[in-house]
């Protein structure tokens, strides 16, 4: 009888999980502001917004919470990131479709200021010749290798006026993130060998990230260096002493190039933890040159007492955010970039109390933040991206409920 019971129980419990996913998961409606946005043309962004504004004077530091120029004037990051440079094709997605200077103006014309550019250690250690079918809309490129589109690309990004942060984002050239432990931190020798593909020492790391970014010594528009995308360890199991110490590390060898830039340290547990800052800070040979990162998307937040964003509260979401990293601006200790979020075109219920809640505090706490993607296709198997914000063509841009929201956000 108490084996009956028991299964009885288990059985409506999880007849009740599959519901409430279940109930996530139905479409949702837009509202009518959405559906009002989505009807009219794009009102042009200020030119005041970018940093090739003479308005600013470069270079950037940090001030309390912002990002500040030499003025002490807020540079706020209204980012987008363009992906493809980490993964299996090792260039940045669209090269193929336009014009990489047409993506530039595509980008600024929707209000954004600058752009996370992520690339992979592979794409580093091989930079292979870049095959001319990807290149077939910038045939000047064809013949190249992949650092040298990828230079080609950021470099038509600050001709457009718009500031350019590079992102080391994985090691092995894929899709991120997963559960392989061999692109769950900066290093992976540490493993065993024959277990991953693409081996790296922690001076490796560092080194490819020198060989990036001699590129941009010059480039006074490539403002900094986010270090490492989404830290997280053996399965969620990197201590925040460790990964900082790596950083200061990185960061430090990236400012004898070049002293002029921000150095961008993400959360561990794939971004969404800054908790550790509190207690050890990271700390630069440069003062005023840390600018810390988080990822925040509907799934985040799975394991935790709370569940995933997608079906919290509002009270009990913003309790998760200050915890995470929302302290560090609202107590003004260090800027906090926002680095990834994103929802699909055609959300669920989930998807869409996730966004709401999201972007509410984003708007109340005036956030750096970073949209994932402006890609429309993924780059291996030309999947279709539904988080992005243009068709694919990649000039005509997709206005709804999500570029309402982050407009607001830009121009607040």
């Amino acid at each position: 009888m108490i084996i009956l019971i028991s299964i009885l129980l288990l059985g409506s419990f999880l007849h009740y999980l599959w519901k409430a996913e279940a109930a996530l998961s139905k479409p949702w409606t837009p509202d009518n502001s959405s559906i009002d946005f989505s009807q009219r043309p794009l009102s042009p962004p200020a030119n005041e917004t970018f940093l090739s504004s003479p308005g600013y004077k470069l270079p950037l530091r940090t001030k309390g919470r912002d990002i500040v120029d030499q003025n002490g004037e807020r540079f706020k990051l209204s980012s987008i990131n363009w992906y493809g440079a980490s993964d299996e094709l090792f260039i940045p997605g669209g090269l193929d479709v336009q014009h990489r200077d047409v993506i530039a103006s595509m980008i600024r014309s929707l209000g954004f200021n600058s752009v996370r550019m992520p690339y992979s250690d592979e794409m580093v250690m091989f930079n292979p010749e870049v095959p001319a079918h990807l290149l077939a809309a910038n045939r000047d490129l064809v013949g190249k290798r992949a650092l040298d589109v990828f230079e080609a690309t950021v470099t038509a990004l600050t001709d457009a006026g718009l500031a350019v942060i590079v992102n080391n984002h994985i090691t092995t050239a894929t899709w991120c993130c997963g559960a392989d432990p061999c692109d769950a931190g900066w290093a992976n020798d540490y493993l065993p060998g024959g277990l991953c593909r693409v081996r790296q020492t922690e001076a490796q790391w560092v080194e490819h990230w020198e060989t990036v970014m001699v590129r941009f010594v010059d480039n006074p528009l490539v403002i900094g260096a986010d270090l490492r995308n989404e830290v997280r360890g053996l399965w969620g199991t990197m201590p925040w002493e460790k990964w900082a110490a790596a950083a200061e590390r990185a960061g430090n060898a990236l400012l004898r190039m070049n002293p002029d830039w921000l150095i961008v340290v993400g959360g561990t547990e794939s971004g969404n933890d800054l908790t550790g800052v509190r207690r050890r800070p990271v700390e630069l040979d440069v003062e005023n040159k840390v600018v810390y990162s988080a990822h925040v998307y509907s799934w985040s937040g799975w394991g935790s007492m709370g569940g995933r964003y997608s079906k919290r509260t509002y009270s009990s979401f913003v309790k998760a955010m200050r915890k995470n990293w929302g302290y560090l601006v609202e107590e003004k200790l260090a800027p906090v970039w926002i680095g990834e979020f994103g929802a699909p075109d055609r959300p669920g219920i989930g998807d869409a109390n996730y966004w709401q809640n999201l972007l509410r505090y984003l708007k109340e706490i005036d956030a750096d933040f970073g949209y994932w993607a402006i890609n429309p296709r993924k780059p291996k198997d030309n999947e279709r991206e539904s988080y992005s914000l243009v068709e694919d063509d990649w000039v005509t841009p997709v206005l709804d409920y999500r570029m309402k929201d982050m407009t607001e956000l830009m121009r607040q």
